[in-house]
């Protein structure tokens, strides 16, 4: 590249190229778009699919020749009937390809798969022991943690921060001493800690515990194992432990995993790992002990509580040392829990033993049997003088704490009943039974559960948390028919008689789902008339109410926040269940009355997020209106949610893109031969779009929906209407703000300006001129536009939409458009290549030219010769694509184009030689000859 620029030297290519646009005719090349797509297709191979698949791995067939030995040379040769040159795909699939792959797995014969895969489907057997009808834990934490929250102050303790580059310290203290002093002091205990920041800190414990395996402090990360595990022996904040078991134990499976992934990674022999069902047997010395380093140092572990956690934790490892290991362990462990005095902590550790019993011994049932009938002998704890003064300090009432214990008993349950199922008469049990037993079980003895909660002593867990209980497992399964109603009547005379209104509708709720599902509007009227009178204090209203209960139901919420979420619960369930559309009355009333709800809540403080949620959910529902073939009935349900709706602009949106769809089902209707009648109700949807776009706040959406609906307009042949859009489009143009919010930050608009040109472009080749107007007359109007708008000084978009420009002149200049709207005639067959018409087009094209040039030329500095260069080359590929370069004015000009997008070398060589090779081809096509000469013109020059 040049190391100065030459002024004079720019100056005059430029007054060469200035010169040369004062072309007084366009020269567009003629087109015949149906020959050139026929040369742009690409060419078609016959091809014998029975042998030929594109991922069908290479077969390389070697044939070996006698070893040739050089003097010097210690290789050996031979030869092969194909390339020896792997490919990439088969060389990383192992010569398979992915459907292969799959196709193998469903194959028993098939080879087995590499270590890796071997691995995976290891450890994929190993977690899926039990069957896909036992539902997992990992379903049951997410329930359990939005379930048993709190806004009480917590704590925890914290160890003191370690550094990594500590390391000879490490080494002069020995492990077992570093376990002591964690236990004697090397903590701090963090206080009033939210229970946001409670799981918060707990979060960032389990991502220490990683960085500290990780970086291979694996003392280190026992620590914050055993730190961790002391949390579940404190009950101070008690509602909230069940939530604070699935946190802590979250953090044991993952110390569990790492630990079993390290000693099973030393058993790798060979690169060969071990098999699904290893023995002990095969698993080497140095693996085992190490697996025996972990277990004595759990052992060492001084209290009770932390040292039964971390060793159920790695129960999996017990697999390297002994083939009779965990069963060994499974009753010593059970039998360590005997030991914790608070019934709470114990039964969440009886738990997590089954939890982990699960995994990796689910056929030991006698350890999970034996497990639950320690916790029917120490049952009678509960009601002991420690539990009960804890529930008093706490003011925790015995019902409340009962609940605590399902989540745990309802695990341990199903863990038992997983293929032998079994009951009992207890209330806690008996809601833990139908709590863990498959909902097709319960559902199927409904009445005989419903016998036993009757039976049930009311002094201890509630009659109507069975009820509910029972009323969740009837959701997901249905009761025999014969058996509804009585079932019904049954539950519903105990939860009518419920006075706490909070108990009254966490039972009430799940059974208005039953009823919903199996029983008519009178039913489920009746149901909602009794929530209306519970939980509804004055009742004065009561004999005021309509039949229908539904909209009272949701006056009943006199909190409007609270209104607002129900509102939206209810069109989230509407949204997402609701497979077909509707054009019901009853329906369209209550939806548009909770969309009005959730509208009308909108406010000047109301967040954008919330917005973009409420409008979201309306246009769901917006959607799943349909009344058929009435498209008038539909065009005013439109009418009607434009008044309700307008505050929030993403629903006028939509409403205009389904008015337009409206417009095109009619038109497609029709066939596109409208009728009086049907011509009218177009112009209609059109008016109703015309008149709604202007509202919105957005300027490019106004933009875009100006030229979309002036789309259809054009397609519904309202020219008049269609004239209407575009001139709005145009006139809102100058108006396009220099920066936009796109989301949440502010960007230059010129991109989105230039893009909606260029599709405005595309729309005006095909819209017929007004006979009223002049010639190109949009167009014009439209150039004027681009022509006064305030572009930035560093910005070249003009230049680059100027020439799109002359694409579309271009197009206009052939016999027949390239594309047309039906039934729609235009200018091609208006002005049937008349001279005049011809004549207009070139001198929007001279003037279009002219300003290129002219701003070529101001880029001839040398801070902006970059920009010059690829905008030179931009407007080359025009006049190479659109122009007839047999006239020797416009073929001298693309030369001098070329020439100044190289002449200070910041042309892009590879593209260079692209473009020049396209011309090259284009000369071998017919009538293209003197293309040849062309490309003898154009040299390419060197950037040193």
């Amino acid at each position: 590249m040049c190391a100065y620029t030459n002024w004079s030297a720019v100056d005059s290519a430029l007054g060469m190229l200035r010169a040369l646009s004062a072309v007084k005719e366009m020269h567009a090349r003629a087109r015949n778009y149906v020959s050139e797509s026929e040369v742009c297709k690409l060419e078609s191979v016959p091809l014998d699919f029975g042998d030929y698949h594109p991922l069908k791995p290479i077969t390389v067939t070697e044939s070996k020749t006698k070893k040739m030995t050089r003097k010097g040379s210690t290789s050996s040769t031979s030869s092969s009937s194909s390339s020896s040159m792997m490919d990439p795909l088969s060389s990383v699939l192992d010569g398979t390809d992915p459907l292969s792959l799959f196709a193998a797995a469903a194959d028993p014969v098939t080879t087995a798969p590499p270590t890796d895969g071997a691995r995976r489907k290891r450890d994929k057997d190993e977690s899926s022991a039990v069957g896909s009808d036992f539902e997992p834990w990992s379903s049951k934490r997410g329930e359990i943690l939005a379930r048993y929250t709190t806004t009480e102050k917590l704590s925890i303790v914290s160890g003191k921060a370690t550094t990594t580059g500590s390391a000879v310290s490490e080494k002069v203290r020995t492990r077992l001493e570093e376990l002591d002093d964690l236990e004697e002091g090397s903590q701090k205990e963090l206080l009033n800690l939210t229970q946001q920041d409670y799981m918060n800190r707990i979060e960032e414990l389990n991502q220490s515990l990683k960085d500290a395996w990780s970086s291979d402090q694996k003392v280190k990360a026992l620590k914050i194992v055993i730190q961790c595990s002391k949390l579940l022996s404190d009950t101070t904040v008690i509602q909230f432990y069940p939530s604070k078991f699935v946190l802590i134990t979250d953090i044991l499976d993952t110390f569990g995993k790492l630990v079993y992934e390290r000693i099973l990674s030393m058993c790798v022999d060979n690169r060969v790992s071990l098999p699904d069902n290893f023995s002990p047997e095969s698993v080497n010395d140095t693996a085992k002990e190490t697996c025996l380093n972990w277990f004595f140092k759990i052992a060492s572990i001084r209290e009770l509580i932390p040292r039964f956690y971390v060793e159920a934790a790695i129960l999996k490892c017990n697999k390297f040392l002994s083939k009779t290991g965990i069963s060994e362990c499974l009753p010593r462990l059970t039998s360590m829990i005997r030991g914790i005095g608070d019934p709470l902590v114990a039964v969440y550790a009886r738990a997590y033993l089954c939890r982990v019993g699960m995994e990796v011994a689910p056929q030991l049932k006698e350890s999970l049997n034996k497990n639950f009938f320690d916790f029917l002998l120490t049952f009678k704890q509960i009601h002991g003088d420690t539990v009960q003064n804890q529930l008093v300090v706490q003011c925790v009432e015995i019902p409340l704490y009962l609940t605590l214990y399902s989540p745990a008993i309802d695990w341990i349950l199903q863990c038992i009943a997983y293929h032998a199922p079994d009951c009992c008469d207890d209330a806690l049990l008996l809601n833990s039974v139908m709590s863990a037993f498959r909902a097709e079980f319960i559902a199927a003895r409904s009445m005989d559960f419903i016998a036993m909660i009757k039976e049930c002593d009311e002094s201890g867990f509630p009659k109507h948390l069975l009820f509910r209980s029972l009323g969740l497992n009837l959701a997901l399964a249905d009761p025999p028919e014969n058996d509804r109603l009585q079932i019904l009547n049954e539950a519903w005379k105990v939860i009518t008689k419920l006075k706490n209104p909070q108990d009254y509708i966490n039972c009430a709720e799940v059974w208005v789902e039953y009823t919903c599902r199996h029983f008519t509007k009178r039913e489920v009227n009746t149901v909602l008339a009794d929530v209306i009178k519970h939980m509804t204090p004055d009742r004065a209203f009561e004999d005021a109410y309509p039949q229908e209960k539904f909209l009272p139901f949701l006056d009943m919420f006199q909190k409007e926040s609270v209104r607002v979420e129900v509102c939206k619960c209810i069109m989230e369930s509407f949204i997402k269940h609701q497979q077909e559309s509707t054009k019901d009355p009853v329906i369209l009333n209550a939806l548009l009355h909770i969309c009005k709800t959730m509208h009308d809540s909108v406010n000047a403080l109301t967040l954008e997020d919330e917005k973009r949620m409420l409008a979201a959910l309306i246009n769901g529902f917006i959607k799943m209106v349909s009344f058929g073939r009435d498209f008038e009935q539909q065009l005013s349900f439109y009418v009607e949610a434009r008044s309700m709706f307008c505050n929030l602009e993403p629903v006028l949106v939509q409403l205009i893109h389904s008015v337009n769809q409206l417009a095109m089902e009619t038109r497609r209707v029709m066939k596109g031969n409208h009728s009086r009648k049907t011509a009218a109700f177009v112009r209609a949807c059109v008016a109703f779009c015309f008149i709604t776009i202007p509202s919105l706040s957005s300027i490019f959406t106004c933009l875009n929906l100006y030229l979309h609906s002036g789309q259809v307009a054009l397609a519904n042949q309202c020219l008049s209407q269609a004239d209407a859009f575009f001139k709005a489009a145009v006139s809102l143009v100058p108006e396009v703000p220099k920066m936009i919010s796109v989301d949440g930050k502010m960007r230059p608009s010129d991109a989105f300006l230039l893009e909606f040109l260029c599709n405005f472009f595309s729309t005006l080749l095909v819209v017929p001129d007004h006979p009223e107007q002049g010639v190109l007359f949009l167009v014009r109007g439209l150039l004027n536009v681009i022509q006064d708008y305030t572009w930035e000084d560093n910005s070249d978009d003009k230049i680059r939409i100027y020439t799109n420009v002359l694409h579309l002149l271009s197009a206009m200049t052939q016999e027949t458009f390239i594309y047309h709207v039906d039934k729609v005639d235009s200018n091609d067959t208006l002005y049937g290549g008349d001279s005049k018409f011809l004549a207009e087009i070139n001198k929007l094209s001279e003037t279009v030219v002219s300003q290129i040039l002219d701003h070529l030329k101001t880029l001839g500095k040398e801070e902006t010769l970059k920009r010059q260069s690829q905008l030179a080359h931009y407007f080359f590929n025009t006049i190479v694509a659109h122009g007839d370069l047999r006239n020797n004015r416009l073929n001298q000009l693309s030369v001098n184009l070329w020439n100044l997008a190289q002449k200070h070398g910041f042309a892009d060589t590879k593209t260079m030689v692209k473009t020049l090779e396209y011309i090259k081809r284009r000369s071998k096509q017919p009538d293209m000859s003197h293309f040849t000469d062309l490309a003898l013109r154009l040299p390419l020059q060197s950037r040193t």
